[in-house]
């Protein structure tokens, strides 16, 4: 339940306008109502899954890099630490932190890419899509209805979570199509904590992209410098502590620099919420802009920040090996299965996919290749 007091402009769920499908059983005396959503997420094997899903590098290069697990908790606890701050609701800004990721297939970023050209002529592939899919259909744990039954506030959360649905109809199909019946208000801008959930994820893979980019030697410290923000928490505390082992200078400085991450966000936000005379929930979603935001200053850094990575690590030759397996096991998985589809185990898929027209086959198989984790997909490109 709540343990502090809701801001009028906070999403109380004491209003929610609860699940799309009514349940034969009520325990509210037991769980809230987004409590209930967060046992739902944390039980469901996409959930799990996350655990052996890259981050950047693929699980098996060493056990201390993140996994898709360990960073939407990272994310998650982020987003309760703004939520609390700005007294928005927590319990659903982390909830929708923990699932935002859940739609992503194997190998990150480069799964998702060489997904999206494998289904190029079939309505691409996007991982935001694919999330509310996953929630809404492929993890069906009950027997009266597909999906988890999310609450409304979750699922307008997590589709919305980076601004308005408006444009993508393509790679955003399923996401329209379930709108269609069952209105996610796509148009308008979505709660206050969706937005610090998506905010969250910035400073969490900031953080501990650089965090991992050094303990994979991919640049150094003193790469580091010229930075700005950063370069100047790494300088101050090696002239406070010049002896410091590496592994508590990087903890240190992470810390430093996700809390002034956070204390920026939240004094931005504070200030957009006053500015923007914010005293409602509506007030946020009719808004004609993202309420929650770095300032001006920091959202510069934040940009240099994300062009560093994008030189340093995510293009670096490491990378870019673990990239190119990546895209030659996706597409070599998918045009198996597009050929043999009777060699998809038929005990985990609801339908016989031998008889599916080839653009339902191919969505078929691009779902089933999305579910696997890095490992799954790397022993079945071993055995086909």
């Amino acid at each position: 339940m709540i343990d502090f007091e809701l801001a009028n402009y906070a999403v109380n769920e004491n209003k929610s306008r609860g699940r799309r499908f009514k349940e034969s059983y009520d325990d509210s005396k037991h769980r809230s109502v987004f409590g209930r959503d967060r046992d739902r997420i944390i039980n469901s094997s996409a959930f799990r899954r996350l655990q052996y899903k890259t981050q950047v590098f693929v699980n098996h290069q060493g056990d201390h890099y993140r996994t898709r697990l360990t960073h939407s908790l990272e994310v998650g606890q982020i987003s309760r630490w703004i939520a609390g701050a700005l007294k928005a609701n927590k319990d659903l800004a982390e909830i929708v932190s923990l699932a935002h990721d859940l739609g992503h297939p194997p190998f990150g970023h480069a799964g998702e890419d060489a997904l999206n050209l494998k289904m190029k002529n079939y309505g691409g592939f996007a991982h935001n899509a694919h999330t509310l899919k996953v929630i809404t259909k492929i993890e069906t744990r009950f027997i009266e209805f597909e999906g988890l039954n999310l609450s409304w506030e979750m699922l307008e959360g997590v589709v919305k979570h980076n601004g308005p649905v408006v444009d993508n109809r393509k790679t955003d199909k399923y996401i329209h199509d379930y709108n269609k019946s069952y209105d996610l208000d796509l148009a308008r801008y979505s709660s206050l904590e969706a937005q610090i959930s998506a905010i969250s994820d910035d400073i969490a893979y900031n953080n501990h992209d650089l965090e991992d980019g050094l303990r994979a030697n991919l640049f150094e410290v003193k790469n580091l410098f010229d930075l700005p923000l950063i370069g100047k928490i790494y300088q101050d505390i090696l002239r406070k502590y010049p002896n410091i082992r590496h592994e508590l200078l990087v903890g240190e400085a992470k810390k430093q620099i996700t809390l002034a991450m956070v204390v920026d966000v939240i004094s931005t936000t504070q200030h957009n919420l006053e500015k923007h005379k914010i005293n409602s929930e509506e007030d946020v979603r009719k808004s004609k802009k993202q309420l929650v935001e770095f300032s001006y200053e920091m959202e510069k850094t934040h940009k240099i920040i994300k062009k560093f990575l994008l030189q340093n690590m995510y293009r670096h030759s490491t990378v870019n090996r673990m990239t190119a397996q990546a895209n030659k096991i996706i597409g070599q998985l998918f045009d198996f299965y597009m050929n043999y589809p009777n060699c998809m185990p038929k005990e985990q898929l609801a339908i016989d996919p031998t008889t599916l027209k080839e653009k339902d086959l191919a969505i078929f198989v691009s779902d089933y290749i999305a579910g696997m984790t890095d490992r799954f997909a790397i022993k079945e490109y071993k055995n086909i």
